[in-house]
């Protein structure tokens, strides 16, 4: 529960063969402080600095429920300013996330029946909101959820969210092609190509770059181009449009998690992880209640911002073979898949596949692969179907040294989306032969 230190539990036998039992709590403080700081450095910046104070407060309804209040405040400078005239320090981040614990299912139900005191039922309600500005396009997030969490026994955790509202918002997105410099550069040389502007010239960003896109997709289509240069200036505008917008997800998950590792030190055991979510469905079925308007898309919006519809799986299964002599086989598969339908045709940005980096397939970094055979040189490749496999021999070399040898396959791609990039597109199991394949030793 959080909130007493560990019991003391006396026993007392009785002349007539009866035992008492005596447990003394010894309460936890009130209120507990923290604070965690942070120096970094990465390709994005060349140096940044975070701090996050938190507050812990305990029994505050007297019931055993805890608040938790952690606020994250940072400063960075980028390796490539936006803005040559901002300080040295251009990279501002602040938020603050408020959460509420609660030992029990909070709900006007009576739930006792179905999810008994022995499974430690847990409530909790969160709300957080961030601001990150002078980097990317610049972003606000709010964030409510309320979520139920249950252990049937010992290998087993249900979890629901019954809700998880998330709104994002671009403060900054005329600076989409100065973040994505390869669309720019794409939509640069198509436009020198066709004489738009001169060999030596460059679209302005962003007031000419978006002047080209109107010009090359009309109505009528710019003469000028042909048939593959429109496809491609057309997906540089259908991306921006997609990851310049602002998102509004109320959505509503289940995950159930199977693990049975005895301790930290367990190596011959296997977990699965299953997660369902679904979006957008409440509010679709409110919209002509709510009298909700359409945008220009014919989709519904609220507060001015289409809500997300789709509907979301993932599958994640890892298993350890402990071989003896300190070598362990492990294996992790990975399947997800999210479709977009009714008022959406295509995933937020956040909710997203992307494939390669350290955890994913090694021989490629983050958000490099894919999708599909599209061999695209976009910052960030994402894509709303992942397929992933590994497989790693881990041994022990001498005393504290150990070694791995690994492969890693898979891929993302499109599926029932708004894109239709052959290359990039999922369209049956003859798509599996642009599966990647990266394996390594360490």
């Amino acid at each position: 529960m959080r909130t007493f230190k560990y019991p003391n539990i006396e026993i007392t036998e009785h002349l007539d063969n009866t035992l008492s039992h005596t447990i003394k709590l010894s309460p936890l403080k009130k209120f507990s402080l923290g604070l965690g700081a942070d120096v970094s450095q990465s390709n994005i910046q060349s140096v940044g600095f975070s701090f996050n104070p938190s507050l812990q407060m305990r029994n505050i309804f007297r019931g055993a429920e805890t608040v938790d209040i952690t606020a994250t405040g940072a400063i960075g400078a980028s390796r490539d300013k936006n803005n040559p005239n901002d300080a040295f320090f251009d990279i501002i981040e602040y938020g603050v996330d408020l959460r509420l614990t609660i030992p029990r299912l909070f709900t006007p139900f009576y739930t006792k029946h179905i999810i008994p005191k022995y499974m430690s039922p847990t409530t909790q309600i969160g709300l957080a909101t961030t601001s990150q500005t002078n980097i990317g396009l610049d972003k606000q997030t709010f964030i409510g959820t309320l979520n139920y969490n249950w252990l049937p026994n010992e290998i087993l955790n249900n979890r629901i969210s019954l809700l998880n509202v998330e709104y994002v918002r671009n403060l900054n997105p005329d600076n989409y092609f100065g973040v994505y410099q390869t669309s720019y550069k794409s939509l640069n040389d198509i436009a020198q190509d066709v004489g738009y502007i001169g060999p030596d010239e460059n679209l302005s960003i962003p007031e000419e770059a978006d002047e080209f896109i109107s010009y090359a997709l009309g109505p009528p289509p710019a003469p000028e181009l042909s048939e593959d240069q429109l496809t491609e200036v057309n997906g540089i505008d259908e991306r921006k449009t997609r990851l310049t917008e602002n998102n509004l997800i109320l959505s509503s998950s289940f995950s159930f998690t199977k693990d049975n590792r005895t301790n930290l030190f367990d190596e011959d055991f296997s977990i699965f992880r299953f997660k369902f979510e679904a979006a957008g469905n409440l509010l679709s079925a409110a919209s002509d209640l709510l009298g909700l308007e359409k945008d220009a898309s014919n989709r519904y919006t609220l507060f001015n911002v289409a809500y997300s519809q789709y509907l979301k799986t993932e599958l994640d299964y890892v298993k350890h073979w402990d071989l003896g002599k300190k070598n362990v086989f492990a294996i992790r598969s990975f399947l997800g898949i999210a479709i977009p339908y009714g008022n959406s045709n295509s995933i937020p940005f956040a909710k997203s596949f992307f494939a390669g980096g350290p955890n994913d397939n090694r021989a490629w970094s983050a958000y490099s692969l894919g999708p599909g055979s599209s061999r695209s040189r976009d910052e960030f490749n994402e894509a709303n179907l992942k397929i992933a496999f590994s497989a790693e021999q881990r041994f022990n070399i001498f005393e504290k040294l150990n070694g791995a040898v690994f492969i890693d396959v898979g891929n993302i791609w499109k599926v029932l989306d708004n894109v239709t990039d052959p290359n990039a597109t999922f369209t049956g199991f003859k798509s599996l032969k642009n599966i990647a394949i990266g394996s390594g030793l360490g």
